[in-house]
């Protein structure tokens, strides 16, 4: 695809104008994209033409959505979900394809051919629109979440066979038997077996060599080799190529560097998805509007209201209450963008004139653009049902899986690590170093390859989710950007920090951070009183003496703090400090000495 400088220009303006108005209209990102599309569409403003190129590219937008959501989905997940997929994503596929079937055939009276087609194209509900805005509200570890998580992932898997299966119906196709449907969905099969062993034995060491290299620019474009060299691969099949890069996700979803991976892959998602929302908005053929108005928002409407009935009650039939089956039935009511592929086949195989695929792709389309209103509308009746005394439970945030973040794991990271999970307290470890994560994965330690004091990298952890970060890391200058960093993104989160030395703990102040420990200062008391007590004092003469230093050194520490930019000053304050202390020591002996004598 070919793209002008002011093509470019024209799209992020666009998006930088509609989107913010939206979001301040509360209407959301999605419908902000879809606006700027149909502003300067062929069919609004003509700004931009080329509405099929663009669309194809910004596919890759659903395809590293899937990828991040894969990664997230670890195979236990998965395999907890199973029933869920293959229950309530099956039998949602297939109530909603045969009334919609039956329902294409009587509106638009179509031989049983073609209007099975359409049935299947219009019972697959947008991946893209719905998890985005679950996420952006964030609800996509709700009941209603994970339910159209489960749905959305069969309906991709189904795309398989419906493809496959298509050219059977196909006119002038004689030549294609049941025979090559079932060829072409077996080497579906075989394609994606290939995937999950290739991925198994092979991503996880090249990711390890790529660490190894500490060029963050190499891990970047090893991750968008990963995605688009999956879709790739997927697309050769004559496969879904977001369900490939979900395959490839879920693949890595145990990998330590997983979090590293989704950092690196999530701006690239966002920038595309918002491209993908603007060439929807662009395909939308306005001129229908003009031409058969009553007839696509009749169309629309039923579309949305058959999907929205049959979600409601099979999300009731599995255990989903009411405000949660509402939620369901809103997010997944509208069409998704794999009817634009069916239907294109379809047309090419001469079931559909190009009229009827208009205005059936116009019905997806439009059905996209009230899905944000559909959604903001369950939710307002939600409310108005449930009160306003409280929210119900499928409303309440879960808490955060692991409420702590630990962000270097060596000596000191490691021990905050072991204590924690001695607690059973949940936490995700981040080390940038490839080589102390491959060391401490081998004695079973659950740690991530990840440079914590990248925004992203945090965004990846959920720091938005946690209450407490462990700043583990060494070196000086790193924990100190990550601090401020923190304090500027997450700033409800409760930092303790680990201090090199006097002056790290003086930095650490001018962050404003008042809980850390100095790495070495109490290890050395201790090693003191062993010294003492190897000399013969006492056990009490030296833990007296340990907590006299220890209350003395961290009253200092504060009132140093005060000159700690003036070295002279400084200076000054610590001989002062070190003759109080003597004193202090020299008044217990006198004290001592008095004790005896009496």
């Amino acid at each position: 695809m070919s793209v002008s400088l002011q093509e470019i220009v024209i799209f992020l303006a666009a998006a930088v104008i509609s989107v913010p108005i939206a979001q301040r209209l509360k209407l959301g990102s999605v419908l902000g994209y879809l606006l700027a599309g149909m502003i300067i569409g062929p069919w609004g403003l003509g700004l931009i033409g080329q509405v099929d190129e663009v669309l194809h590219l910004a596919e890759f937008g659903v395809v590293f959505l899937l990828f991040i959501i894969g990664l997230e989905m670890q195979p236990r997940r998965l395999w907890a979900l199973r029933k869920a997929i293959i229950g309530l994503g099956g039998l949602q596929v297939l109530a909603t394809g045969v009334a919609l079937a039956v329902a294409a055939a009587w509106v638009m009276d179509l031989p049983p051919a073609p209007a099975a087609v359409a049935g299947a194209a219009l019972a697959l509900s947008s991946t893209a629109f719905a998890l985005q805005m679950l996420a952006e509200r964030g609800e996509l570890t709700s009941r209603h979440g994970r339910g159209a998580f489960a749905i959305l992932l069969f309906q991709d898997l189904a795309v398989i066979p419906i493809l496959a299966l298509l050219p059977l119906l196909s006119v002038g196709h004689a030549e294609i038997s049941l025979l090559g449907g079932l060829e072409k969905t077996a080497k579906a099969a075989g394609v994606i077996g290939v995937l999950v062993i290739g991925g198994h034995y092979v991503l996880k060491p090249v990711l390890r060599l790529v660490a190894a290299t500490r060029m963050q620019e190499i891990f970047i474009a090893t991750a968008l080799l990963i995605v688009v060299g999956t879709a790739a691969i997927m697309e050769a099949a004559g496969i879904s190529v977001a369900l490939g890069a979900f395959v490839a996700g879920v693949l890595l979803a145990d990998s330590e560097y997983r979090h590293e991976l989704e950092a690196n892959v999530d701006p690239f998602k966002d920038l595309l998805l918002g491209l993908f929302f603007i060439a929807v908005g662009m395909s939308i053929n306005l001129g229908l509007f003009a031409s058969v108005p009553l007839k696509l928002i009749e169309m629309t409407a039923g579309l949305f209201a058959v999907k929205a009935l049959i979600l409601f009650g099979l999300a009731r039939r599995h255990g989903l209450k009411g405000p949660a089956a509402r939620n369901l039935a809103a997010y997944l009511g509208q069409g998704g963008e794999f009817a634009f592929v069916i239907l294109s086949t379809a047309v090419a195989g001469h079931l559909f004139v190009q009229a009827e695929a208009d205005l059936l792709v116009a019905t997806v389309t439009l059905s996209m653009v009230i899905t944000p209103l559909a959604v903001q509308g369950a939710a307002l009746f939600n409310r108005w049902r449930a009160g306003e005394v409280a929210a119900p439970d499928y409303e309440t945030p879960e808490e955060s899986e692991h409420p702590v973040i630990i962000a270097g794991f060596g000596r000191v990271g490691g021990i905050v690590a072991r204590m924690l999970r001695a607690k059973r307290i949940g936490f995700i470890a981040l080390e940038a170093n490839p080589a102390q994560v491959d060391f401490v994965r081998r004695f079973g330690a659950r740690v991530y390859y990840g440079d914590a004091a990248r925004l992203e990298m945090l965004r990846a952890a959920h720091a938005e989710e946690a209450k407490v970060l462990v700043v583990a890391i060494g070196e000086m200058e790193t924990s100190l950007r990550l601090i401020h960093m923190v304090r500027t993104h997450f700033p409800h989160l409760h930092i303790v920090a680990r201090a090199r030395d006097r002056r790290h703990a003086y930095r650490l102040l001018d962050e404003g951070v008042t809980v850390f420990q100095r790495e070495t200062f109490l290890s050395s008391i201790a090693l003191a009183g062993d010294t003492m007590r190897a000399l013969g004092l006492s056990r009490d003469e030296v833990d007296k003496a340990q907590k006299t230093f220890r209350a003395h050194d961290e009253a200092r520490l504060s009132e140093h703090y005060e000159v700690a930019d003036d070295e002279e000053r400084l200076a000054r304050r610590a001989r002062e400090a070190a003759a109080e202390l003597e004193a202090l020591f020299e008044r217990d002996e006198a004290e001592k000495s008095a004790d005896e004598a009496r």
